[in-house]
């Protein structure tokens, strides 16, 4: 299992963006499934309706990709460590969203798959891996 953050999934799901961590944690969640924190469901949604709103992709795709995601094993964790939360938020200046990712990988000690700059430096402050860094 390995950690999933909202940036890669979007990736996924926008026509015109690659990544290689982003085709890495594809290929990953083939094999073994994804924990995201509850968050993960707004802040998905929210970056498919941004990208209608600009042009990007129509309704219709929307539609198809929430479709296409909810087939992905992706696991909801909603029992984060408030305090962790808060500190690693603190610590390395994250919004809570992001700092929930981080703590849930930390907490079980999990890889993440994030594209986000930010919770990349904190990951790799916090020792927590990172998929596609991996050896």
């Amino acid at each position: 299992m390995f950690g999933l953050d909202a940036s890669v999934v979007a990736n996924w799901c926008l026509p015109d963006e690659s990544n290689l961590c982003a085709d890495a944690a594809r290929q990953l969640i083939a094999a073994e499934p994804a924990i995201a924190p509850a968050i993960f469901w707004f802040e998905l949604r929210n970056v498919l309706l941004t990208a209608e709103r600009r042009g990007r992709i129509t309704e219709a795709q929307t539609t198809s990709l929430l479709v296409s995601v909810g087939e992905l094993v992706i696991k909801v964790d909603r029992e984060p460590d408030e305090r962790m939360v808060l500190s690693l938020a603190r610590a390395h200046r994250l919004s809570v969203y992001d700092a929930a990712y981080l703590e849930l990988a930390k907490r079980q000690g999990l890889a993440l798959a994030t594209l986000d700059n930010a919770l990349i430096s904190a990951a790799r402050a916090e020792k927590v891996p990172l998929v596609g860094e991996q050896t």
